[in-house]
């Protein structure tokens, strides 16, 4: 059993269309037009299963992305209506068991905080179902496993990344209570093939989902990862980001090889509303055509999307304007869910 890198080759990308308007308080048009322009860059390279809440509002969509000149023709709509749209967290995570793909089925209980959750908990069922894969419910300890996407991240040879701060804190949005690091280890193990796990500490402001990986560490490749940076020392990220930077320097992969890690610069500090938001390069999505990188018209955009060119050279880095989706407390990465192509 593997769980692929997300740089492997796409059959398709899931995603939710945009609709619950206490995601996006008074933005909710502009996180859809936002929305719009990511879905036109996937959609250049491959499918996209698109969940929508009903046919009227699967027309609407379709409109909308004919203005922006969307290839309807890799656009596949689905009438499933969801709590929310990240995708990331409650979209099909696909394995490859012996060269078939098979849906690993995780709980999913909208991070241990909000009510709602009763749908998005349905959709990776609803997935297995429609592409004809089996199911495979995620157990430990005689109980169902709840972990959401951008809880970890892969390299897709056997190494993982994860937040302490996410998975094993004892009081806050807690998921599993009572899971041990061994126990998450063995559930990794088990159904994601990941034979080391590389622990980091905690996440960035403004998170939601209390120390999400992917908005603070990813890999670009098999032995490199790109780590948030905050070079101001006042800002509250600046402490947690250079512990984790320590932990990364002295880890190593599952073959015992030393891992690269690549600074990546973090944005101004971005708040609306009041409200510090999870801003972070490190949410970029890799799709078949390109690597879409938020953006947020900040000064160091421009030093975050050359980095990323460097070092994923094999398909175009292109930056999309993320100002408004991450008011929803996410952006590209958590957005997506990607099908491998087998």
């Amino acid at each position: 059993m593997n769980l692929p890198a997300e740089w492997s080759p796409h059959r398709a990308t899931w995603l939710a269309w945009p609709s619950n308007r206490h995601d996006w308080p008074g933005k909710l048009s502009a996180a859809q037009w936002a929305y719009t322009e990511m879905v036109r860059k996937i959609a250049a390279g491959e499918q996209i299963h698109l969940l929508v809440p009903s046919k009227n509002v699967e027309q609407r969509v379709r409109r909308t992305l004919k203005r922006a000149h969307v290839d309807l023709s890799q656009v596949i709509s689905h009438g499933f209506p969801t709590n929310r749209s990240w995708l990331r967290d409650t979209g099909p995570l696909f394995v490859k068991v012996r060269d078939q793909l098979s849906v690993a089925h995780f709980g999913f209980n909208a991070w241990a905080k909000y009510d709602d959750w009763q749908l998005d908990a349905e959709i990776s069922a609803y997935a297995a179902k429609r592409l004809g894969l089996p199911l495979v419910e995620v157990r430990h300890r005689q109980g169902k496993v709840a972990l959401e996407g951008g809880a970890f991240d892969v390299n897709g040879s056997g190494t993982l990344i994860a937040t302490e701060e996410c998975l094993l804190d004892p009081e806050v949005q807690v998921r599993n209570p009572g899971f041990t690091r061994e126990d998450y280890e063995r559930v990794f193990r088990t159904y994601l093939g990941i034979r080391h796990v590389i622990w980091l500490g905690r996440g960035i402001a403004g998170d939601d989902t209390h120390g999400h990986v992917d908005d603070l560490c990813r890999f670009v490749n098999e032995n490199t990862v790109v780590l948030g940076c905050e070079t101001d020392s006042t800002d509250v990220n600046y402490a947690p980001l250079a512990q984790n930077r320590e932990r990364l320097q002295s880890a190593r992969l599952q073959d015992g090889s030393k891992l690269e890690v690549v600074e990546l610069p973090m944005p101004s500090p971005l708040l609306f509303n009041g409200r510090r938001l999870p801003a972070s390069y490190a949410n970029f999505y890799v799709c078949n055509a390109a690597v879409l990188v938020p953006t947020f018209n900040d000064p160091q955009d421009r030093n975050a999307l050359g980095i990323l060119a460097e070092l994923i050279t094999d398909r175009q880095v292109v930056g999309i304007h993320a100002v408004d989706l991450v008011w929803g407390l996410g952006t590209l990465h958590c957005l997506t869910q990607q099908q491998p192509l087998v």
